[in-house]
C-alpha cells in the first residue's frame, strides 16, 4: 500500500509509527524496516502469556521477528471483519467481529458447552476452560494416545510397553503417550523378535540354552589347553614352558588363594601333556566348576560319560550346538530386548496391533474439532494481546505512555523510591557487558520468593546514587503483584541527574576530608595509646629507666621553611579573597563563577551521558533487536523513578522530639556578612561612604590596600615639569 499515509509521533528521540486503525495495520508490512523500533524479540522475559507468543513464533525458534508479525497481521486481516479491532486490546472477543464462519460456529458450540448459548462474545477464560476440558478427555484430537485414552486394561498394558521401550511424546493433556510413528516402530521390532524366536533350534530340548551357556563359558579355555598340548607334542620343551612358569607359581605361593582368584585363572586348565587328555579330577581350581558343568550339560548328552576330555569331545559338542550359537548371533538389535518371549508372542497378535491403530485413528479423527478450538483460541488471544505486542515492537508507545512495556518486570521499592524500569536478566554476564552501553545507572538485583529466584536489572533515572550500593535490600513487586525480597548485587555507575553532578565535586571533597580526618584521628589515637602504654611501662619500671638523651634542638631551617610555606598559603588565600572582595557589588557573581568553575566539568559530563541514555542496549542484552535509539531523557527518567512525596492534603507535624539540635544559622549568616563587610572595608571599597576617621586608609595607613593602589595610580612627574620647576626657582 504505497499510497498509504502513515502518521509518526516523536518519542525517545525517534520517529515512531502510529497504529491508529485497520488501514495502518494493513500497510504496516510495507513500512521500511528502518522505521520499525524493533525487528526481533525473544519469547522469554516478556510480559505476554507463553501461549500467545507460541502462536506468533511460527518456526518455534524462541524468537519473534518482523516476518512473524507480518504473518500474524495477514491472519488477522483474513479472520476479522475489521482488523483494526485487535488494536483495542480486550479480554473478550465479539462473535460479530469474526469474518470466518467456521470460527464463529466453533465458538458458539463451545459457549453452548459452557452453558452460555446466548453469549455474543467469548473470553480468554472461556477458551481456557474449554481447552482444559477437551485436553483432559480420553481422546483429544492430537493423534497421541495415553493410558487414559482407553478403559481396556490389555490396551493400557500395551501402551505402557510401547512407552517403556520406545519413549513417548506428550499429548495435549501433558501426559506421556505414543503416536503412529512410535507404534509402527514398536510393532516392527515385535515382528522381528517374534520371527527370531520362531527360528530357534533346540537340539537338546529345554536344556539347550543352559548347555550353550556352559559351552560359551569354557570353550575358549578348552581350546587354549588342547592347543598347548599340541605344541608340547610338537616340541617336548613346550610341556614345561607352557604349563606355567615357576615364577608364576612362586608368586601364588605368597597369596591367600581361592577358586575365584584371577591370577590362578590365568594358568592352564591342567598339566600340559603331549597326549592332550584332560583329566577331570586334576583341574585348575579356578576352572573346575565350569569344566564339570560343561561335562554334565554338554558332554554327557552329546558324546556320553567321560573321565577325561579329548579334542574330539570338544569338537563334537561345538558341532552339535553350532546352530544354536548361530541363532543367538542373529538376535535383532532393537529397543524391545527387555520383553520376554511369552510377552513378545502376545504382542505379535495382529488383533492387538489393530486395536491400538484404531485407537490412534479415533483420536486423530477429532483433530478438526480441536483445530477449530485452536483457531478460536488464537482469535481470542490476538484480540487481547496482539495489539499490545505491536505497541512494543513496531513502536514503543506503551513504554513512552507509561503503560508499562512488555519487557518491564515490575517495580522495585528501595531508598524511598519506586523504580519502574525493571527488566528481567536472562544471562547475567552477557547482560552486564552489553547493557553498560546504555549510559544509564544500572543496579542488578537478586530476587527471591518462596524458594524461587530471579534477577532483574533496574535503571535508576532520578534522585542520586548516594544510597544505591551492593548489599542494599528492597522489595520487588512483579507484574502479578507478588512481592519478592530484593538485594543489589552489582552496580554500573553513570550520572543520574545534572543536580547530582553539580554537587558531586563538593561531596567528593567532603569525603576526602572526612577520610583524611578519620585517618589522622586514628593515627593520633594509636600514637596516644602507645604513649600511654609507654608511660605505664616507665612507671612500672621506674628503677630501671635510663637517663634520657638530651632533647634535640629546634632546627631553625625547618622553622624557616614552615614559615615560608605558611606565608605562601596565606598569600594565595589573600589573593583569592582580595580578588573576590575587589569585585565590590559584583562579589556574588564572582562567588557564583567560582562555584560554576568547580561544578561545570562534572555537569557537562553528566549532560553528555544523560543525552545518550538509551534503553536499546539493555533490551539487546536480553535478545531483542532494537532498531533505533530509545532515549530516556531527564523528564521521562523522573517518571520512571518516582521519589517519595506526601499525598495531597496530607497533614504534617514538624515537631520531632528526636531531631538533631538546630544549627544557629542566623548566627552564621551574621558572621559571614560581617566577614564580607570587613573584607570589603579592608580593600577600601567602603571608604567613599564612611567618615574619614574610620576609612581603611586612615586606620591602616600605608598598609591599606587602597592606599597602595592610590599611590600606584598617581602619575609620575615628567622631565619637562622638572626643568620648569628648576627654572622658576632660579628666576626667583
Amino acid at each position: 500500500m504505497a499510497d498509504h499515509r502513515f502518521h509518526f509521533f516523536r518519542a525517545g528521540g525517534v520517529d515512531q509509527v502510529s497504529l491508529r486503525d485497520g488501514h495502518d495495520l494493513r500497510a504496516l508490512k510495507d513500512l521500511d524496516n528502518k522505521l520499525w523500533v524493533a525487528l526481533a524479540m525473544p519469547t522469554t522475559g516478556v510480559d505476554v502469556e507463553p501461549e500467545t507468543l507460541a502462536l506468533l513464533d511460527t518456526d518455534k525458534d524462541g524468537r519473534i521477528r518482523k516476518d512473524d508479525i507480518v504473518a500474524a497481521i495477514d491472519w488477522a486481516i483474513a479472520t476479522f471483519k475489521e482488523p483494526g479491532d485487535i488494536l483495542k486490546s480486550s479480554g473478550s472477543l465479539k462473535l460479530a467481529s469474526i469474518a470466518d464462519a467456521k470460527i464463529v460456529a466453533s465458538a458458539k458450540r463451545m459457549l453452548g458447552d459452557l452453558g452460555k448459548p446466548d453469549a455474543t462474545s467469548i473470553a480468554v477464560e472461556d477458551m481456557a476452560a474449554i481447552a482444559t476440558a477437551f485436553a483432559n478427555t480420553a481422546l483429544n484430537g492430537d493423534g497421541i494416545i495415553t493410558t487414559v485414552a482407553t478403559t481396556d486394561g490389555e490396551l493400557q498394558n500395551v501402551i505402557t510397553d510401547i512407552v517403556a521401550a520406545h519413549g513417548s511424546v506428550v499429548d495435549r493433556s501433558g501426559k506421556p503417550g505414543c503416536d503412529t510413528a512410535i507404534v509402527t516402530a514398536f510393532f516392527t521390532e515385535i515382528d522381528q523378535q517374534a520371527a527370531w524366536y520362531a527360528a530357534e533350534n533346540k537340539p537338546l530340548g529345554d536344556a539347550t540354552g543352559a548347555a550353550t551357556d556352559a559351552l560359551d563359558a569354557i570353550a575358549a579355555k578348552l581350546d587354549d589347553y588342547f592347543t598347548r598340548c599340541k605344541v608340547a607334542a610338537f616340541d617336548p620343551r613346550g610341556e614345561a614352558s607352557l604349563g606355567g612358569a615357576d615364577t608364576e607359581l612362586a608368586a601364588l605361593s605368597t597369596r591367600s588363594l581361592s577358586a575365584g582368584d584371577d591370577e590362578l585363572a590365568k594358568l592352564p586348565l591342567a598339566h600340559v601333556t603331549p597326549a592332550a587328555r584332560l583329566a577331570l579330577d586334576k583341574l585348575n581350581p579356578a576352572w573346575a566348576a565350569r569344566v564339570l558343568a560343561f561335562v554334565e550339560l554338554c558332554v554327557k548328552p552329546i558324546v556320553g560319560v567321560r573321565d577325561v576330555l579329548v579334542p574330539a569331545d570338544l569338537a563334537a559338542v561345538i558341532e552339535k550346538l553350532a546352530p544354536v550359537q548361530a541363532w543367538r548371533a542373529a538376535k535383532p538389535a532393537n529397543k524391545i530386548g527387555a520383553i520376554d518371549a511369552k510377552r513378545i508372542a502376545v504382542l505379535a497378535d495382529p488383533a492387538i496391533r489393530e486395536r491400538i491403530t484404531k485407537l490412534i485413528a479415533d483420536d486423530a479423527a477429532l483433530s478438526p474439532e480441536y483445530d477449530a478450538i485452536s483457531l478460536v483460541a488464537k482469535a481470542v488471544r490476538f484480540q487481547r494481546d496482539f495489539g499490545r505486542v505491536l505497541r512494543n515492537f513496531a513502536n514503543f508507545s506503551d513504554f513512552y505512555a507509561r503503560q508499562d512495556g512488555i519487557f518491564q518486570a515490575g517495580t522495585l521499592y528501595l531508598d524511598a523510591r519506586a523504580l519502574h524500569l525493571a527488566i528481567p536478566v536472562l544471562d547475567a554476564a552477557k547482560h552486564a557487558a552489553l547493557a553498560a552501553g546504555s549510559d544509564a545507572y544500572l543496579a542488578y538485583v537478586d530476587c527471591t520468593r518462596l524458594g524461587e529466584k530471579m534477577q532483574v536489572v533496574i535503571a535508576v533515572t532520578n534522585g542520586d546514587s548516594e544510597n544505591i550500593f551492593v548489599g542494599r535490600n528492597g522489595v520487588f513487586y512483579d507484574r502479578k503483584g507478588q512481592d519478592w525480597d530484593a538485594t543489589i548485587n552489582k552496580v554500573i555507575g553513570n550520572p543520574i541527574s545534572i543536580r547530582e553532578a553539580f554537587f558531586a565535586p563538593y561531596k567528593k571533597l567532603v569525603k576526602v576530608i572526612e577520610d583524611n580526618v578519620t585517618k589522622r584521628a586514628s593515627a593520633a589515637e594509636t600514637k596516644s595509646m602507645g604513649a600511654v602504654e609507654e608511660t605505664g611501662a616507665g612507671i612500672a619500671h621506674a628503677d630501671a629507666v635510663a637517663v634520657p638523651a638530651p632533647t634535640k634542638k629546634i632546627d631553625l631551617g625547618t622553622v624557616a621553611a614552615i614559615g615560608v610555606a605558611i606565608g605562601g598559603i596565606g598569600t594565595l588565600i589573600g589573593a583569592v579573597f582580595g580578588g573576590l572582595f575587589g569585585l565590590g557589588l559584583w562579589l556574588p557573581l564572582g562567588i557564583l563563577a567560582v562555584i560554576l568553575m568547580i561544578s561545570t566539568p562534572s555537569m557537562l559530563l553528566a549532560w553528555l551521558k544523560l543525552r545518550r541514555r538509551n534503553l536499546g542496549p539493555i533490551l539487546d542484552a536480553n535478545g531483542w533487536a532494537v532498531n533505533s535509539r530509545a532515549r530516556i531523557n531527564v523528564a521521562f527518567g523522573a517518571a520512571l523513578t518516582e521519589l517519595a512525596k506526601l499525598p495531597p492534603n496530607a497533614q504534617r507535624s514538624l515537631d520531632d522530639p528526636f531531631a538533631d539540635k538546630k544549627t544557629p544559622w542566623k548566627r552564621w549568616v551574621f558572621l559571614i556578612v560581617l566577614l564580607v563587610l570587613a573584607g570589603t572595608w579592608f580593600v577600601g571599597k567602603l571608604d567613599r561612604w564612611l567618615p574619614e576617621r574610620i576609612r581603611s586608609t586612615e586606620v591602616l595607613g600605608d598598609s591599606a590596600p587602597a592606599s597602595k593602589k592610590a599611590e600606584a595610580e598617581k602619575p609620575a612627574p615628567t622631565a619637562g615639569s622638572g626643568m620648569n620647576a628648576g627654572s622658576g626657582s632660579a628666576a626667583k
